[in-house]
């Protein structure tokens, strides 16, 4: 029964957030390039079942925040049977000494967080070594903080061009993709669009202006559960959605991506959530009451 009824449930929640991105798609302006939208279901924290049953309904992007999970769940025997066609997205801070554990993964599509020249050569250099004679190239994206916020990973905007024109002209085995960022939480959409996507969408134009790159071929990856439609209305071309998709996430008590050694004995009360899961919360609620933000064209 349990597995019937979250087939179901993800099977719904999946199906709905298809519509919501084909929806705010035709809701763009003219003038943004017609780039279908692609939606990474974020599977952070959930089992491989449920990764199956995403996969079942159609779904073949999926994002994890952390190396060690992105590694035992693409390696898990039921996601490597029955998802021969995964892609696989990271989406969270990356260090260098994480790199070739996480370039082996399989079903590996895309590396969405490199925030450095540095790390970009470190990437470069791991993934010719782990492919060997293979001309397969990697490809990534490099991630801004357009928010300015310390808690944030990325790099500051200034340098969005010089990092890209290291990745294209110093990194062979890489394909530069596009801009990824997170933002702000909690922004309040009836302010007007979203300042953080904003800054993205300047970033990729001055970009595209300097090195001269079609504006088509520069993805932008922003937008997440709480902001996704408004996101693509903007321009985003990659939005990452969890918890709209598979549910509620639940966090162990100790670090993130280790798990509880044992039950806790009877239920306690959950620890005050950190003020960015608030501030997340609060935002997750107002999308709820919000209707559809139309942006128009400036």
């Amino acid at each position: 029964m349990w597995k019937v009824a979250m087939s179901e449930e993800v099977g719904k929640a999946l199906q709905s957030v298809v519509e919501r991105v084909n929806q705010a798609a035709a809701r763009r302006p003219k003038t943004l390039p017609t780039v279908p939208p692609r939606l990474v279901a974020v599977s952070k924290t959930k089992p491989p079942e449920m990764v199956v049953e995403a996969y079942k309904q159609g779904q073949r992007n999926f994002g994890e925040n952390y190396v060690n999970e992105l590694v035992d769940k693409a390696s898990d025997p039921l996601i490597l049977e029955s998802c021969p066609e995964i892609k696989w997205h990271f989406i969270g801070h990356l260090q260098k000494n994480n790199v070739n554990k996480l370039l082996g993964v399989p079903n590996l599509f895309l590396v969405e967080t490199v925030d450095s020249a540095k790390l970009a050569d470190k990437v470069n250099s791991s993934w010719q070594r782990i492919r060997g004679s293979s001309t397969q190239r990697l490809k990534v994206m490099v991630q801004i903080n357009t928010s300015g916020e310390q808690s944030k990973h990325g790099l500051p905007p200034g340098d969005t061009v010089n990092t890209v024109k290291h990745i294209v002209s110093q990194c062979p085995a890489l394909i530069f993709s596009g801009l990824m960022t997170i933002g702000r939480y909690g922004y309040d959409l009836t302010l007007g669009p979203n300042p953080d996507f904003q800054m993205l969408l300047s970033r990729r134009q001055e970009l595209c202006d300097s090195l001269k790159l079609p504006l088509e071929e520069v993805e932008l990856s922003m937008g997440m559960s709480t902001d996704f439609e408004h996101a693509i209305e903007v321009g985003s071309t990659n939005v990452r959605v969890g918890s709209v998709i598979f549910g509620n996430r639940e966090y162990p008590n100790s670090a993130a991506n280790t798990p509880n050694p044992s039950p806790a004995p009877s239920p306690a009360p959950s620890p005050a959530p950190s003020p960015e899961k608030t501030s997340k919360m609060v935002s997750e609620e107002a999308a709820k009451k919000m209707t559809h933000l139309t942006v128009s064209e400036h």
